[in-house]
């Protein structure tokens, strides 16, 4: 039986009178991808930021190997990499000096963080490089923030909306390399709003404006209602909540 690493318990926040997410169960085992879809709004940003200590939790808990999330956030901390959906990098500064910046502050050494810096110009023109993070391509802004996250080799690796705004061809490019963190022993959240990512994922939930409607396999729940694809299954989930 696959081990849960990340055990979500009534998960609540408010704001105000507003719910903005609802109760919400789920698990995430250890080693596997869970693709968390929904609309802008519905709760994913939330959901994480709440999951990895970034938000209060309203009411529930979240067990982290155990380990409860708020009580222990300082040593989860280091376990975990977050990637936002816009908000990953400074865009005033270049690639380089992101790295150094955020290198910097997840408690890198000096020597450290010059290695990570000579290790991405092995993927990525030095000069795009030097350019802020405001003016590089999309998928090469991408490319850089999953670096940032990557750079203190993290166990858990959140990822909200990761490919939003890019081609599709980038897009198929970096499920090439959440693949090839998965194969490295990794366990990763992905949230998205497209459709047809969801079916990369070895586990999918389904949230809409703060309630959990649905989680499994993708080909399983297909099956399970009736539908021939995630389209009509997302569409058919929101429209009877």
């Amino acid at each position: 039986m696959a081990e849960n690493i990340i055990e979500v318990k009534e998960l609540t926040k408010r704001f105000g009178a507003f719910t903005a997410v609802n109760r919400i169960n789920f698990n995430i085992c250890r080693g596997e991808i869970l693709g968390f879809l929904g609309p802008n709004g519905a709760g994913k940003t939330t959901t994480i930021k709440m999951i990895n200590g970034l938000l209060k939790i309203t009411d529930g808990e979240v067990l982290i190997k155990g380990m409860d999330s708020v009580r222990h956030r300082k040593k989860l901390k280091q376990i975990m990499g977050y990637m936002s959906q816009k908000f990953s990098l400074y865009p005033l500064l270049n690639s380089l000096e992101n790295i150094e910046f955020f290198g910097g502050i997840s408690g890198l050494s000096g020597a450290k963080i010059r290695e990570k810096q000579e290790e991405i110009k092995s993927g990525i023109d030095e000069v795009l490089l030097r350019q802020t993070t405001a003016d590089i391509p999309p998928g090469i802004r991408q490319k850089v923030a999953l670096f940032v996250c990557l750079m203190t080799d993290p166990e858990i690796i959140f990822l909200d909306e990761p490919t939003s705004g890019v081609d599709p061809e980038v897009r198929r490019d970096f499920w090439f390399e959440i693949y090839r963190l998965k194969k490295q022993g990794k366990t990763i959240l992905v949230s998205t709003h497209n459709l047809d990512e969801v079916e990369y994922a070895d586990r999918m939930l389904i949230i809409h404006q703060g309630n959990l409607l649905m989680q499994g396999e993708p080909e399983q729940l297909l099956k399970e209602y009736g539908k021939d694809s995630i389209d009509e299954l997302f569409k058919d989930a929101i429209t009877n909540e």
